[in-house]
């Protein structure tokens, strides 16, 4: 039995557990392959600072079930010794000890799409490649893996002009596969891509030749991750051990203070204090029970969360963006705004969540609503039920916030989108295959309180369309019924109609927001604010609204009621002198690649009792500009004011 034993190469055991990474069918696999491709080219185009420009492209060839994919980018390209070792060898890359984050973390993904092709076709993958530079010359070969050393085979190689390519990377390969539609589709796949990268330009043409462009959305690049250390929150007592062992640091003291983030010398000397450590200690001789009154101690210790330029969010704008670009077709009433959480520490692997709602319009509203799963920017269509996503969509209580839920647990019913999207520098995924999100906790926790702060954003917003609705159609109805009443009146008693609109205020009884927007293109949005005075006393208020600063003009600050506007963007316009029945308009344009994710519906007022204002919320207690006093003028609350509150409300409820 001793003579049978013998060691076999990580390209081995893949190839006979190719389940392992995703390819255990022939519609997976297709994608997998595709999806592994077109992450190295997103990665690779931001880290050297360019706009992706992806193409791929899906042929079925006449062998049953083979297909031949390429897919090309605009990226920085590969140096020519370096791309044998990229796609023909495993566990070969740079980001796998790296605590930042990207897309790619195992080194695996695209040697193993090589190696697939190679096994499941028996031909070599093609790959082509220029880096940048005028006297720079492409490089094109074909390559196999030899799965019992993890070995590249190189042939043909031989250097080319690549005409009308500055530099970028083209991987050619055939593979056995099963091309399908609908939600775990190689075109949704690249649909949700866009979504969250909407900075990139993705061109696909499908088996039948049909091609579908999903333009970029905006030119802004994501922010660049930083490479840090490891936070010392959630971290394992096998972890602190590891780096103990490796540490270069001379003293328990500096090793913790130099080798973790955020770790200062008072945290440092706490910290130690707590375990009962020695700080001047080597760290190599630390035990396994000083490890863990360390882990013990750090749990007790507060501890800032960990920086945040090693992750690089979407952002609520971009969120946005993403979904509007992509999700237009559907016509949604509303895209609840996106909620970003702090950063926080799983195993020491700082993570960041992000969540956004699309409700209504087009969206199907008697079937499960849809999830969104994404993982630094990447999609997750396969492992639903498995992934901490799902999971703590199901614990949410969405009868709470407008959706049907049965049983008040599961996914909910109705007519919306649930985006969530986890950033990490280690994502903890369930296995090699990257397609679910490990139940961790900590991470399942940030998750839910992402969805429910969106999900009171979606429920605050539906209840203020209530509102309005229903006040709107009374206040037509009033508008409408007393002068008809009176014309009819004047008429049979031969006398002149009356000047009726002190009636109808006093009737209405509040200050009227009404917001209109017009679209021109996809850059240009033009919005008017007009205030009504449908109440019998004069009016005086503040305007809030939270602009996209890098799309404001000079129509903003020309308006004669502008009064400020903050590093934020948020706005500030002042009402004066507003008589019974008069109206008052704010109008302004903005201009750029965010203008259209402005929601003019979402506008606050100060100043003024909010109880008497319909179509605009009270502004929160930590919004404002700095600078800038806003104070509710004593003028503005009327000295009868629990009956007009009275009056108001019971219009609004009737």
């Amino acid at each position: 039995m001793a003579a049978k034993q013998q060691e076999i190469s990580v390209t081995e055991f893949f190839e006979k557990n190719k389940h392992i990474l995703g390819f255990d069918s022939r519609s997976k696999s297709l994608l997998m392959g595709i999806k592994e491709a077109v992450d190295n080219a997103l990665d690779a185009c931001e880290e050297a600072g360019f706009l992706p420009d992806i193409f791929v492209r899906v042929e079925r060839l006449p062998e049953e079930e083979e297909y031949r994919i390429t897919v090309e980018d605009n990226g920085p390209g590969i140096i020519h010794k370096m791309m044998p070792n990229v796609f023909g060898r495993l566990l070969y890359g740079s980001r796998f000890h790296a605590l930042r984050q990207s897309r790619g973390q195992q080194g695996i993904g695209i040697s193993a799409t090589v190696m697939y092709g190679n096994i499941s076709t028996g031909k070599p993958a093609h790959i082509e490649s220029k880096i940048e530079g005028a006297d720079e010359v492409a490089w094109k070969m074909d390559i196999t893996i030899d799965t019992k050393t993890n070995r590249p085979i190189v042939t043909n190689d031989v250097a080319f002009t690549w005409e009308g390519k500055e530099h970028g990377t083209k991987v050619e390969y055939t593979t056995k596969g099963r091309y399908i539609t609908g939600r775990q589709s190689i075109f949704e796949y690249l649909r949700n891509t866009a979504i969250v990268n909407p900075h990139a330009r993705v061109e696909f043409h499908d088996p039948e030749g049909k091609k579908y462009v999903f333009e970029r959305a905006t030119e802004q690049m994501p922010p660049r991750s930083k490479e840090i250390k490891p936070h010392p929150e959630g971290m394992e007592i096998g972890d602190l051990m590891k780096y103990a062992q490796n540490t270069q640091q001379k003293t328990v003291s500096a090793f913790l203070k130099n080798d973790f983030s955020r770790i200062t010398d008072r945290i440092a000397d706490e910290v130690l204090s707590k375990a009962v450590v020695d700080p001047s200690a080597k760290p190599s001789s630390l035990t396994r029970d000083d490890c863990k009154a360390m882990i013990n101690a750090i749990a007790q210790v507060k501890i800032m969360a960990p920086p945040t330029d090693c992750l690089s969010p979407i952002g609520d704008t971009l969120i946005k963006k993403g979904l509007m670009h992509i999700l237009d077709g559907m016509r949604p009433d509303y895209y609840a705004t996106p909620v970003t959480r702090p950063p926080k520490a799983v195993n020491g692997n700082p993570f960041i969540v992000e969540a956004g709602i699309v409700y209504g319009g087009d969206i199907q509203s008697d079937e499960q609503v849809t999830i969104l799963r994404f993982a630094n920017r990447v999609p997750l269509l396969y492992q639903q039920g498995a992934c901490a996503i799902t999971k703590a969509i199901s614990e949410v209580d969405w009868r709470r916030y407008g959706l049907e839920q049965r049983g008040g647990k599961g996914i909910p019913f109705g007519p919306a989108i649930i985006l969530v999207h986890v950033a990490s520098t280690k994502v903890p995924f369930t296995s090699e295959g990257k397609e679910a999100v490990a139940s961790f906790a900590e991470l399942q926790n940030e998750i839910e309180q992402a969805l429910r702060l969106c999900a009171r954003n979606l429920k605050s917003h539906l209840n203020k369309m209530e509102r309005r609705t229903k006040t709107g159609a009374k206040f037509e109805i009033v508008q409408k019924l007393i002068p008809a009443m009176a014309k009819k009146a004047s008429s049979m008693l031969g006398r002149p109609e009356l000047d009726l609109s002190g009636t109808i205020s006093k009737i209405m009884n509040v200050v009227w927001v009404e917001s209109r927007t017009k679209k021109e293109g996809q850059k240009t949005l033009f919005v008017n604010y007009t205030i009504y005075n449908y109440t019998t006393k004069e009016r005086a208020l503040w305007l809030h609204a939270h602009l996209p600063k890098e799309c404001v003009n000079l129509t903003l600050f020309t308006n004669p009621h502008f009064i400020g506007m903050n590093d934020e963007g948020k706005t500030t316009w002042e009402v004066k002198n507003l008589q019974p029945s008069a109206s008052l308009t704010v109008s302004f344009e903005l201009k750029g690649d965010m203008a259209d994710t402005f929601d003019a519906d979402d506008v606050f007022v100060s100043g003024i009792n909010p109880v008497l204002v319909m179509g605009a919320e009270a502004l929160p207690g930590d919004w404002g500009i700095k600078g800038l006093e806003i104070t509710e003028s004593e003028d503005n609350i009327p000295a009868d004011d629990d009956d007009e509150t009275e009056e108001v409300e019971d219009l609004g409820e009737e």
